[in-house]
């Protein structure tokens, strides 16, 4: 197993890791605190469900080539989560997937879920098997960039001029919350009516961690972080509230600032280049991380990486498992590849093999190619193994990444 880093070599503009100090610096797993000399790893796949399998066979394929060329030798076991863990186990995680998630280097997910599964109680859905996934790895910090890229600013659902140029990233506390919180479940009230609750509940160290990744994270990008919350109305978010405010003392380079979620939701939309860095809770970060996808042009381009203080990190795209195009050949593997990238990076350490398929991607989508979430006219439709293939070109390639569309 490979060493941890510490949060403040987070550089997320570019996904880059350089060093920063801080007076109390939280470890954050990335599995590579230095330069690794190990060349030998061992990768989960989790393709899970619909257009899962697709798009990691794509990325298992770019991670082999980009190996193979930077002497790194990858060793992947494929395991079941999710709706298709449900029906060859009977549970939405075995203990054998996390077993072997644990004993690797990193974790590379796929999708889960379909509405095959949707009418299953709780226990028993897809969903519960990620959560649990999340639970067993430790990781409490979930980074999802949202970055409209130049080639595809017109594909936005915002006007041009809302849309270019916006460079933010979420970071979303990813283990505590109204998703874990107890007591949670189903009663009935002193009226006799059935009820359903949860509970929205988060201890200081929890909200002290996620907000010192940010802070280092916001350092390292434009120096500012605005933190998301409902601390108006929820006790739980004024308690959020006042930690973030308390250790913002010790990043005076830090511009912070205040924002109620349902403002947020609409600041993204109205204009989201005020934004750099976001923090919030599992809830409002689950919710704005998404919405901020969309900005992009599609949720297909997006990747995330989920990390802890110890363990394997957790790559996977944001977007779902798309039932309704699975096995159709038209999934984007882009995410997922560039969730591949931020695998070699922040969870191995292989930072030159990274930031080439970092370039492929780009110099893919400069060479026009384009699935059908992404399409505009005058580029190439083609589908995700095709994609794939031209991805592969561009990793062997690696010609310059130019930034014009």
């Amino acid at each position: 197993m490979v060493t941890c880093i510490q949060t403040q070599l987070l550089h997320t503009r570019t996904f880059q890791l350089r060093s920063s100090s801080s007076k109390k610096p939280t470890s954050l797993r990335c599995s590579a605190a230095t330069p690794s000399t190990k060349k030998s790893y061992k990768i989960t796949l989790l393709p899970g469900d619909g257009i899962g399998p697709e798009v990691v066979s794509v990325a298992k394929d770019v991670l082999l080539l980009t190996g193979s060329i930077h002497g790194i030798k990858l060793e992947f076991q494929e395991k079941l989560l999710g709706g298709a863990a449900l029906d060859a186990t009977g549970v939405p995680l075995p203990d054998d997937t996390l077993s072997v998630a644990k004993q690797s280097d990193a974790v590379l997910l796929g999708a889960i879920g379909g509405y095959k599964w949707d009418k299953n109680e709780k226990h028993l859905k897809p969903e519960t098997g990620l959560l649990q996934l999340r639970e067993g790895l430790r990781v409490f910090a979930n980074l999802r960039p949202a970055t409209v890229f130049p080639q595809l600013v017109d594909a936005s659902t915002l006007k041009r001029e809302i849309a270019e140029g916006v460079d933010l990233m979420v970071v979303r506390e990813l283990t505590g919350g109204i998703y874990f919180g107890k007591p949670r479940g189903f009663g009935t009230n002193e009226n006799g009516e059935e009820t359903g609750f949860n509970t929205e509940i988060y201890a200081a160290h929890e909200i002290d961690r996620i907000a010192r990744v940010a802070f280092n994270i916001a350092r390292k990008r434009g120096g500012k972080l605005c933190s998301v919350d409902k601390a108006n109305v929820l006790e739980a978010s004024m308690f959020w509230r006042k930690r973030v405010m308390a250790l913002a003392q010790e990043y005076p380079d830090v511009e912070l600032s205040h924002m109620y979620v349902d403002n947020a939701a609409m600041q993204l939309v109205r204009y989201p280049k005020q934004f750099d860095t976001i923090v919030t809770n599992n809830i409002f970060g689950d919710i704005l991380s998404d919405e901020a996808s969309m900005i992009t042009g599609s949720i297909g381009m997006l990747p995330s990486a989920s990390l802890g203080d110890s363990g394997p990190g957790l790559f996977e795209p944001i977007h779902g498992s798309a039932p309704d195009i699975a096995g159709q050949d038209k999934a984007n593997p882009f995410a997922t590849v560039l969730s591949a990238a931020m695998l070699l990076k922040y969870g191995l350490g292989e930072v030159e093999a990274a930031e080439r398929i970092e370039s492929a991607v780009l110099e893919t989508l400069n060479r026009g190619f384009r699935t059908a979430d992404i399409y505009s006219a005058g580029t190439k439709l083609v589908g995700c193994k095709q994609l794939g293939e031209e991805i592969l070109k561009s990793v062997e390639s690696h010609a310059p990444a130019a930034a014009a569309v």
